[in-house]
């Protein structure tokens, strides 16, 4: 059984239910985009300077959906390891619509390559930085954000170890100092049908909290065998799902996000956990050092016990949910779903905007109004979780 210890217990101490996140982000969702409503004339009051480090797959995706999120953003420098990584991304944004590919505009004095490549970017004039390397990678990289003044998105999980995710605690403090966003890509936390199914559980729609569980079950993901010209920094790096000093192991890298919901629905962390896991089918070096499912059983203050389930393993049933018990009902969560079974029945059915865009456009909008949306100590509470349930 892992216990959390003295380290962990001082610096996260147990909050009550979230709701004053939850009321921030579902204001933002009432409210205009920003950029909306105005004539097409009229030049924008404000232009938010991107830069994004690394260039893969998510870190375009979010550089994408930031310039859909509002018209008062331009990606203007690009960073990665690997310099076709970043030529694929800037590729794939330039291949964008019009109105968003027009607001691309990375020239090659700020394209930057290797393992420095963070640390140049961020010496440019951008406002924003995308951070979407390997989760390892993470913690120092936010740390280079603020120590330079700049907003950021951080990508979950944000560390891969307790020492990683203490770093970026201690982050977050320092940008508060200086009133700096950081909003995390546990979009959860900022979509419609959560916000509204978090808010009915805060009201009382199922009674005291008893238990819950969460999964994301589902098949295998991508895998890059190794190439005779790569070193085994580069392999790993490409590979990086695969070993648990980059990516975490996927109970961090993906699970964390139904490990957050549970923490939200909890208001706080676990205090000890008890869990078991393995390879059971990812058996072949390609497939680095990680596990291929994980059974973890976390539990929260007042006895309150969490089960939780993560397996990427092809041929089996896919499960990506949450389910918590309550002393009236029973509510079970997944994106764009909302359920409460019980005394007072109650089903999502409202409009589901994307929650990919809304994370950026209330980035955008706390910058703007400069409101020092900080959501740093939170994901590294979460990452935390995720590793306690993977330590154990």
């Amino acid at each position: 059984m892992a216990e959390q210890n003295g380290t962990f217990n001082r610096i996260i101490t147990r909050r009550g239910f979230v709701l004053t996140t939850a009321g921030m982000a579902a204001g933002a969702l009432s409210a205009s985009v920003l950029g909306q409503g105005k004539p097409a004339s009229q030049p924008s009051k404000y232009r938010l300077k991107i830069g994004v480090v690394g260039c893969g797959g998510r870190g375009t995706g979010a550089a994408a959906n930031m310039l859909e999120a509002s018209e008062d953003v331009e990606i203007v420098a690009l960073a990665d390891v690997f310099r076709d990584r970043l030529d694929g991304s800037k590729q794939a944004l330039m291949g964008l619509d019009q109105a968003q590919a027009s607001r691309v505009s990375v020239n090659e004095k700020r394209c930057f390559t290797g393992f420095d490549a963070y640390k140049e970017l961020m010496q440019t004039d951008v406002d924003v930085v995308i951070l979407a390397t390997p989760p390892h990678f993470r913690p120092i990289h936010l740390q280079e954000a603020v120590k330079n003044g700049k907003h950021a998105f951080i990508e979950k999980p944000v560390a891969v170890d307790p020492v990683g995710a203490v770093s970026v605690m201690h982050t977050a403090e320092e940008a508060k100092k200086k009133n700096l966003s950081i909003v995390a890509g546990t979009q959860r936390r900022h979509e419609h049908s959560y916000l509204t199914t978090l808010k009915k559980l805060a009201d009382g729609a199922i009674g005291k909290i008893t238990g819950g569980h969460c999964y994301w079950n589902q098949g295998g993901l991508w895998m890059n065998e190794r190439r005779q010209e790569w070193s085994d920094m580069e392999w790993q790096l490409r590979n990086w799902l695969y070993f648990t000093w980059l990516s975490g192991d996927h109970i961090c890298e993906q699970h964390v996000h139904n490990i957050d919901v549970m923490n939200w629905v909890m208001g706080g962390h676990p205090i000890r956990a008890v869990g078991m896991g393995g390879r059971q089918v990812r058996t072949s070096p390609a497939y680095g050092n990680v596990f291929d499912h994980f059974a973890v059983e976390y539990e929260y203050p007042g006895n309150v016990l969490v089960t939780s389930m993560c397996r990427q393993i092809d041929g089996c049933a896919s499960r990506v949910e949450e389910v918590v018990e309550g002393a009236k009902g029973v509510c079970t969560m997944a994106p764009g779903k909302g359920v409460i079974e019980g005394e007072s029945p109650w089903q999502f059915s409202d409009e589901n905007r994307n929650p990919y865009v809304q994370e950026q456009a209330d980035l955008v909008q706390a910058i703007v109004e400069g409101k020092g949306l900080n959501e740093a100590k939170r994901v590294a509470e979460s990452t935390l979780t995720a590793i306690m349930g993977r330590m154990s």
